[in-house]
């Protein structure tokens, strides 16, 4: 049962939370491939090929455990080996990966959230807490958000204990005030309950709940969020 009188902070997830990732993601892909098919047709030929696509960013991701946490840094970097793969200029990663990282925060937002963030951010301070590498100031919804923490600025990704700390330190409440509402049952409801957070797990699509530990509330749309505080 949540607390509502404990709330002084509100956490929240970017990705599926407040916009489906992965329309935007495969246009990104599509922006990309279209940019390589104009500047560098030998790496999209490579790239069109999903077994070597998959074995290139696998590849990165294991010589480079640096880059763990940074989405950005795994995607510029796939792309510059393909590129230097396939003989063709590797300079050519920065330009290719800014097409992709454009369309990659063309989101569009579920309908429910515009009105969500409003009621929310005027009532307490909000923080944008993601894995992914979203940027609130490009999608144009970071006057809602106090501040935003990310896996690749920070170094670590949900479900890490650090990553939440982080985020309620960054406005001053300790974790015990904090709401967390996320979509990933794993990464955000798991991770916040084990900082000692409350938790609201956002399940747009009707999933089961399979862990020990349960989440404070559970609502299907942010309208629901809402819902639960006195207007």
């Amino acid at each position: 049962m949540l607390d509502l009188t404990l709330i002084k902070a509100i956490t929240l997830d970017l990705d599926d939370t407040l916009w489906p990732i992965w329309p935007a993601i495969e246009r990104a892909e599509k922006a990309l491939d279209d940019w390589l098919g104009q500047h560098a047709p030998m790496t999209a030929a490579l790239f069109a090929n999903p077994a070597a696509r998959h074995e290139i960013r696998e590849h990165v991701i294991h010589s480079r455990p640096e880059f763990k946490y940074n989405l950005s840094a795994i995607r510029r970097e796939a792309i510059r080996l393909a590129l230097y793969r396939s003989r063709e200029n590797p300079l050519l990663a920065e330009d290719a990966f800014a097409v992709f990282y454009a369309e990659r925060n063309r989101v569009t937002l579920f309908e429910d959230a515009l009105l969500a963030l409003e009621f929310l951010s005027s009532r307490f301070p909000l923080v944008a807490l993601s894995n992914g590498n979203a940027d609130i100031q490009r999608i144009g919804i970071s006057n809602y958000f106090r501040t935003s923490i990310s896996a690749q600025q920070f170094g670590v990704g949900k479900p890490d204990p650090r990553i939440f700390h982080a985020a309620a330190g960054s406005v001053e409440v300790a974790p015990a005030h904090v709401l967390h509402v996320g979509d990933d049952a794993t990464l955000d409801v798991l991770g916040a309950l084990n900082c000692g957070m409350q938790t609201v797990w956002v399940n747009r699509t009707e999933h089961l709940w399979t862990h020990a530990g349960e989440p404070h509330e559970t609502v299907t749309s942010l309208t629901e969020l809402c819902d639960l505080f006195p207007r």
